[in-house]
């Protein structure tokens, strides 16, 4: 299906997401707040029906959805818009670092026994949740990780005081050789799906929080082309997203490695 013709009028959540930064961006601000309660308000204006769950307008534009291009211009050089949470019913506009992560091309695809119930393939019922499955009953994150990790929940729902409602795909916890212990949260995105700076965010400040004591490591995993993973671990600076270590894995019957395939992993890291 063709793009938006010219001169279209925006859809109603970007009419009003929109509208809010308006009211609120001034040339050279790098960050600012607004409430929920703001859409209802400009939604009556402009004559636009509300969804029964307001907070679906930003969520779009925080996990799915590309900011409209007219707020993206405003961003400084190699920067852009994204919206974080600011506490109960408030959201925060702020420019990050740029940073689109994306498996890469070159690296090699390790063949990994594939543990994964046959049943649990046939029924799993999305793209998500079918891959947390896979890294779950396969211990994709020890072996990517190198430590003992244990499912603690999976779709956490809870809150962060600076940050509000936050849900974390999966949360892990570990521990190395050394006894060092890790709390791990992990999203999982489907093919299409990007990698999301925001939910990195969120998962980090949420681990930071609530388990101090624990060394956080966190980690996406993507499903690609030719039923393949990445796994990225990922890291917060002070105004950016890093990947640290990227690794290619695909489940596969035991049959299917070969003696070659044993002798060229022996020559990784």
């Amino acid at each position: 299906m063709s793009g938006k013709k010219k001169g279209a009028k925006p859809n109603r959540y970007t009419a009003i997401i929109q509208r809010i930064f308006e009211d609120h961006y001034q040339p050279g601000d790098t960050e600012f707040e607004f409430a929920r309660d703001e859409a209802a308000l400009i939604a009556k204006e402009l004559n636009i029906k509300l969804p029964k769950n307001i907070g679906d307008i930003f969520y779009s534009f925080r996990y799915r959805n590309e900011l409209p291009e007219s707020i993206k211009k405003t961003a400084e050089p190699e920067l852009e818009w994204i919206i974080l949470g600011a506490g109960k019913a408030k959201y925060k506009f702020k420019q990050f670092k740029l940073n689109r992560i994306e498996p890469r091309d070159d690296l090699i695809t390790i063949k990994i026994p594939d543990s994964t119930p046959e049943i649990i393939s046939a029924y799993a019922m999305s793209d998500e949740q079918a891959l947390l499955a896979k890294v779950r009953y396969n211990r994709l994150i020890d072996i990517f990780l190198g430590v003992n990790a244990y499912s603690l929940q999976n779709h956490l729902r809870t809150s962060v005081q600076e940050i509000g409602q936050i849900e974390i795909d999966e949360i892990y916890v570990g521990v190395n050789q050394h006894g060092q212990q890790f709390i791990i949260p992990t999203q999982a995105k489907g093919g299409k799906d990007k990698h999301g700076v925001v939910q990195t965010i969120q998962d980090i400040t949420f681990c930071k929080v609530r388990y101090p004591d624990l060394v956080c490591r966190a980690v996406s995993a993507q499903f690609m082309k030719n039923n393949r993973i990445a796994m990225f671990e990922l890291y917060l600076g002070e105004n950016e997203v890093n990947v640290v270590k990227e690794k290619h894995y695909t489940l596969s019957p035991s049959s299917d490695i070969s003696k070659e395939d044993l002798a060229r992993y022996s020559l990784l890291d």
